[in-house]
Formats: structure tokens, C-alpha cells, sequence
């Protein structure tokens, strides 16, 4: 399937082409954790799609005998971002061989802070991929494929193609879901009960620093995991229950899948070999006063985790002051600095 991908057109070279595109951060609520072949994912996963954290990134590309590129973020050059954009040009080359004409400059910043503890890898090559695309439009003259899109972010990094399009996208093989695949992500977002239509994502910032064990290394030890098999085999069947209750606009057991799909992704983390935790006593914290709060004021607020040990805060819109009540007088003296960052489900990735 992969070779739908391939550009068939050899067109004319310009001198000079630029676009400039815009995409947001996206939080699992199904995690995939495991992967295989060129940045496929063991299971399937669905996420919301964020609408403040994202990356803008401007791609500028002058016709050259040779590929090469050059990379900057906050207008600083950015050697060590070079190694995983080679990358990511050397899996693209097949399905663009154009851009072995071109010599790139890169310009990216983000509009949440470098260190914040939010990875901005699907953000950034979800606009990277964009402006890939848009640059491809400009030579053949074709509409924007947004499958190709999402196929190219996801060779960038595996969730970035869950944030090109939709406010809620499933990205994997998925029996119950219609098109699914595990070469892009699908918007699923057509169903979306009301009440998750301006859903609240405020990160909690227990750890800014950089994690002890990458996300990379981690996916590589569901290899031979004791418990991937089962692992996998309720993320399918977790999928097709937290659709459902998107649907239905059933709260409770949207809250009842994504907490325990956050801890069960710890929980593989703790089981594997070698093992290792990202959580901090302060994540166990927040949670804590997450479940004491929501028994005691029934408000519908919940948490789910990335792989790290900051908490995404999830809750009705309608409920937003309530939640705010609470974070500034708990939740945020459990967070580095007392910081955390206001987001809400968004739509994608757009032109600036």
C-alpha cells in the first residue's frame, strides 16, 4: 500500500518555493506503545488533537545540484536537531524524489516552551510533513493528499500523523473502525457527542527535565514483553469502547478507558526488561487529588499520562472554572515551578 504514496510525476524544478504551516501537539487516550517495520504501531490508538501547543515552521527550498538542509528554531541554528531530519528526509526521498533537488532551510518555533516537558516531535514533523506537501502542490499543480500527509509525519515520528486532521484520530489497523490503518491516521471525529466537542487539556508540569528512559527505547522493549500480547489485545478492544462513549457522550466511561489506559502504559513500562518508572511522587500526587476531588464534587475531570510524568488534566468546557478552582489551589503546587499550560481539543494543522 505503501507505493500509493509514491509520486509518479517527475515535474519541473523552480528556482525557489516556500510554505509555512502550523500544527498542534495531540494527546493518546489509547496509547500505542510497541512498534515494528518502519514506524508501525503494535496496536492502534486514538488521541485529541490539541489546539495551543503546536509548532509553526516555515520550509524554504532553492533548486541545488544536491539535497541538503539547515535548521533553526527560535531563529537559532539547531545542529542537533540534524540527525533526525536526515532521517526523516531519507524516508520521504522514495515518495518525493523532488526534494533530491532542493537544499532546505528550516524555521520552526513552538508556542509552548522548549523545556516544558510537552514533546513537540508530533507537532514538528506534522508541520514539517505539511509544508513537505504544500512544496509538492506548488511543482504538480494536485491537491494537498492529506493520507500522504499524515504518511509522511508518521515516518517522522509515529503520532505525528495523529495531528494533521480532525479533532479526534485513530492511527492503526482497527476492525471497528472503517479505513483505519497503520500507514496514516483517520478522523473519527464526525460522531463526537457535544459534550467532548470543547473538552479541556491542562498539562501539569511535574518534570520538565529529560526523560531517563526515551520513548524510543521504550516502545523497542514491548519486544518480548511477558504481557504485550494481552496488552495489545485490549487496546483493540478499549478502542472500540472509548468510540462508543465519544459517541454517546458517556463520560464515565470515558474517564473509566483513558485513566486506565494512562496506568497501564506505566504499568508496561514497570514490567518490562529492563524495567523503568517516569512517573514521580508528585504524578501520584496530582492523581490522588484527581480521584478525591471528582468523588467529592462528582465534576467529571480526569487524567491521562504521555510517557512522562506530567499529567494531561481532561474536563468539560462547562466545567472550566471549576477545574480552575482546583488546579490553582492544588494541583499546581505539585507542578515544577507551579506551571502548566491551557489547551483545548482542536482540528489540525493549518497554513499561516
Amino acid at each position: 500500500m505503501e507505493h500509493q504514496f509514491i509520486l509518479q510525476e517527475q515535474p519541473e524544478i523552480k528556482q525557489q518555493l516556500s510554505a509555512s504551516w502550523q500544527a498542534p501537539s495531540n494527546i493518546a487516550l489509547v496509547k500505542y506503545w510497541g512498534k515494528h517495520g518502519m514506524q508501525l504501531p503494535a496496536n492502534p490508538s486514538i488521541s485529541f488533537t490539541l489546539n495551543n501547543c503546536k509548532t509553526i515552521t516555515t520550509l524554504t527550498a532553492t533548486a541545488s545540484g544536491s539535497h541538503a538542509f539547515s535548521i533553526f528554531l527560535d531563529g537559532v541554528s539547531k545542529p542537533s536537531f540534524e540527525p533526525k531530519i536526515k532521517t526523516y528526509f531519507n524516508r520521504i526521498a522514495i515518495y518525493c524524489p523532488w526534494i533530491k533537488s532542493y537544499h532546505f532551510k528550516l524555521e520552526t518555533t513552538n508556542t509552548f516552551p522548549h523545556s516544558s516537558g510537552i514533546a513537540s516531535s508530533a507537532s514538528s514533523m506534522a508541520a514539517l510533513s505539511s509544508c513537505i506537501m504544500d512544496l509538492e502542490r506548488q511543482l504538480t499543480g494536485k491537491d494537498v493528499d492529506i493520507k500522504k500527509t499524515s504518511f509522511l509525519a508518521r515516518l517522522g515520528s509515529g503520532s505525528a500523523c495523529r495531528s494533521l486532521k480532525g479533532s479526534v484520530v485513530v492511527w492503526g489497523n482497527h476492525e471497528q473502525t472503517p479505513g483505519s490503518s497503520d500507514l496514516y491516521g483517520v478522523d473519527v471525529s464526525s460522531n463526537l457527542h457535544p459534550v467532548f466537542q470543547n473538552f479541556q487539556d491542562t498539562i501539569l508540569l511535574v518534570d520538565k527535565g529529560e526523560k531517563t528512559v526515551s520513548s524510543t527505547v521504550g516502545h523497542e522493549l514491548m519486544n518480548g514483553h511477558a504481557y504485550a500480547k494481552a496488552r495489545f489485545e485490549q487496546a483493540h478492544d478499549n478502542l472500540t469502547q472509548l468510540k462508543k462513549y465519544l459517541k454517546d457522550g458517556d463520560i464515565e466511561g470515558f474517564i473509566k478507558i483513558t485513566e486506565s489506559e494512562a496506568l497501564t502504559l506505566h504499568s508496561m513500562m514497570m514490567t518490562s526488561h529492563p524495567y523503568f518508572i517516569l512517573m514521580k511522587p508528585n504524578t501520584l500526587s496530582i492523581i490522588e487529588e484527581i480521584w478525591k476531588y471528582r468523588t467529592s464534587t462528582k465534576v467529571p475531570v480526569c487524567f491521562t499520562l504521555d510517557a512522562g510524568a506530567n499529567v494531561h488534566l481532561l474536563y468539560p468546557g462547562s466545567n472550566k472554572s471549576d477545574v480552575e478552582r482546583l488546579i490553582k489551589s492544588k494541583l499546581a503546587s505539585y507542578c515544577q515551578n507551579e506551571h502548566y499550560i491551557c489547551d483545548h481539543i482542536g482540528n489540525g494543522a493549518s497554513a499561516v
